[in-house]
């Protein structure tokens, strides 16, 4: 049995490796001996006598390696723009999967840090083909100004911000992602001065992310997310560092393991010698640093708002900020783009069914040019499916069935319709439900697709709706799926479920059809479309069918699918976004209570 390799990766210098010391001691001690460790340390300076004992330390299930990144440096000086940034240890961690091309991956660890559990569980953790794993910062999610910070100037959610004290690094994405090249890009464009590294590998690796288990990462700050005994890494951030304060809140952790070392005297001296002064300069960082993280957030030029006004389209730009406007006010039935102008579609200008035989060669001919349409967008990479999740779900329906989807693009039935098509059921068609205007009005390729690949548009008259009505009674009965935008309205790239509307329900409740709840989740991929921004890759989560609920009215029925919908959609955007789902919408509940009743 070939034996396990687990390579660990610390960077520091000669002032600070004695706390380097500390961590690789209790790392050692907990560490599962089945395996091979090798631990290696970044440096440019360490003295011989501190390198003796490091390596006092080694065993026969871990070797120590101590790597001199000088050379290294040199080598990709030319592409830096600032040499002092380098200087700072813990940016060597973002040149580990270049500078070992042999690993696939590997652990880095904050030297400021002790480990109570088993590191070789982290290592062995399947991140699939995430950039890294790492666990979440909790400074942004306690500390609303930091918060802020690397949502308005990063780019990133404040609930998706990882702390890289701890990472799973996965060598091979960093490698075939340019992560090390993007990072000397983004050197080059803008100086972020708040978390510094840590916000280029946030940005970097936004929604490439795996979450580990947050015990892995407990930062002695705040409130912690669970007891202290049960953390698996505690981490002293920022200036809470047991070696300088002796009130130093968990302290008592990192004495336990210091102690049991050669350089205990030597970190007493450093406990011992600890000003006030010196105290009172930590204290001042600390207000320096938050003040600083307004400061960044206020700059008409700071980072995303250079992006913005730099590299992406105006027109884009806009309507993100006009999203933010409509949910802070609660129009989230409002489209935040403005369709071309329609007519009203008269009753006599459709049969939503029974369709003639020119119709129907229009339709076989529209399908047969949207195939290769899909086609053509899925080579471009301007449509991007990553994973198609359910599809067994399509199979547990026995008739027909309303599908439900959240509405963010104008390709995403076209995502939907690729789902059923992987569910191989030719023998139901797929329909959706359109607008009266996209209909009427839409000129060109896109009208013609619209106006005959099967599909139901509403109208604004009534007779037309009547039909509309006896559209979908009549198809759900023949066994067919007919999908339904219940949120009304388009958000570009919008991520969360938007309250719903009752009329996809209606009609579900009308026809006693279950409600298929489909749900597609994004995440940034590597190509940057002509925007300006990222095109999205797409999860396509398909969830097991909302059945009709016994003796409920058409109404009470509808209210019922509509909740349970609305239930399904936020549980997957909190589970694959590790967000909680909550609106900017001023009073919350009122406002919302008026677009679904009792979803609170």
């Amino acid at each position: 049995m070939k034996e396990t390799i687990i390579p660990i990766f610390y960077a520091c210098d000669d002032a600070f490796v004695k706390y380097t010391v500390v961590s690789m001691h209790s790392l050692i001690k907990n560490a599962s001996r089945e395996h091979k460790y090798i631990l290696h340390i970044l440096y440019t300076e360490i003295s011989d006598e501190m390198k003796a004992v490091v390596n006092k330390m080694a065993d026969e299930c871990f070797e120590i390696r101590f790597v001199d990144v000088t050379q290294y440096l040199q080598s990709i000086s030319e592409k830096l723009p600032l040499r002092d940034y380098y200087s700072k240890t813990t940016y060597y961690r973002l040149f580990i999967a270049e500078m070992f091309p042999d690993y696939s991956k590997a652990v880095y660890i904050d030297s400021d840090t002790v480990i109570r559990g088993d590191i070789s569980k982290v290592y062995l953790t399947d991140i699939k083909d995430a950039y890294l794993g790492a666990c979440h910062e909790q400074v942004m999610v306690q500390i609303d100004e930091y918060g802020t910070y690397v949502e308005k100037v990063v780019g990133v959610s404040r609930y998706n911000f990882f702390n890289a004290g701890l990472m799973l690094i996965n060598c091979e994405q960093f490698r075939l992602h340019f992560v090390l090249d993007k990072f000397i890009d983004y050197l080059h464009y803008y100086n972020f001065v708040v978390t510094q590294d840590e916000d280029y590998l946030n940005l970097i690796c936004k929604d490439h992310v795996y979450w580990l288990d947050q015990r892995w990462n407990t930062e002695v700050f705040g409130t912690l997310p669970h007891p202290v005994e049960q953390a698996e890494m505690l981490h002293y951030i920022m200036t809470n560092k047991p070696w300088h304060y002796e009130d130093c809140l968990y302290g008592e952790y990192f004495w336990e393991y210091a102690k049991q070392t050669e350089v205990y005297d030597a970190l007493l001296a450093v406990l011992d010698k600890y000003s006030d002064e010196e105290k009172q300069r930590d204290a001042k960082s600390g207000e320096n640093l938050l003040a600083l993280a307004v400061k960044e957030t206020q700059r008409e030029d700071n980072f995303l708002n250079r992006i913005n006004r730099d590299k992406r389209a105006k027109d884009r730009v806009e309507i993100l900020y006009k999203i933010e406007q409509f949910e802070r006010e609660g129009r989230f039935d409002e489209d935040v783009e403005t369709d071309p102008p329609g007519r009203m579609l008269m009753p006599d200008e459709i049969e939503y069914v029974r369709k003639t035989k020119a119709e129907k060669l229009k339709t076989k001919f529209a399908f047969k040019m949207a195939h290769k349409f899909v086609d053509e967008l899925i080579a471009d990479k301007k449509l991007i499916i990553k994973e198609i999740k359910g599809v067994e779900n399509f199979h547990a329906l026995e008739s027909g069935a309303i599908i439900t989807c959240n509405h963010f693009n104008a390709y995403d039935s076209f995502a939907i319709q690729l789902a059923y098509e992987a569910a191989q059921q030719p023998q139901r068609n797929f329909w959706r439900v359109i607008r009266e205007g996209n209909y009427t009005s839409f000129p060109g390729f896109y009208g013609f697709l619209m106006r005959h690949c099967n599909t139901l548009p509403l109208s604004s008259n009534i007779d037309t709706m009547k039909k509309f009505f006896a559209a979908v009674d009549e198809l759900v009965k023949n066994g067919d799926y007919v999908l339904f935008y219940p949120e009304q309205s388009m958000w570009w790239n919008y991520r969360k479920p938007k309250p719903l509307k009752r009329g996809a329900y209606l009609y579900a409740a009308r026809s006693g059809a279950p409600v298929l709840p489909c749900f597609i989740t994004m995440q940034d991929s590597d190509v940057m479309g002509e925007d300006g921004f990222y095109v999205q890759e797409y999860t396509i989560h398909i969830s097991p069918p909302i059945l009709p609920k016994q003796g409920l009215n058409h109404r009470s029925q509808a209210e019922y699918m509509m909740k349970k919908n609305y239930e399904v959609w936020k549980e997957i955007y909190e589970s694959v976004y590790h967000i909680p789902l909550s609106y900017t919408t001023q009073d919350n509940k009122e406002q919302l209570k008026g677009f679904v009743e009792g979803i609170e």
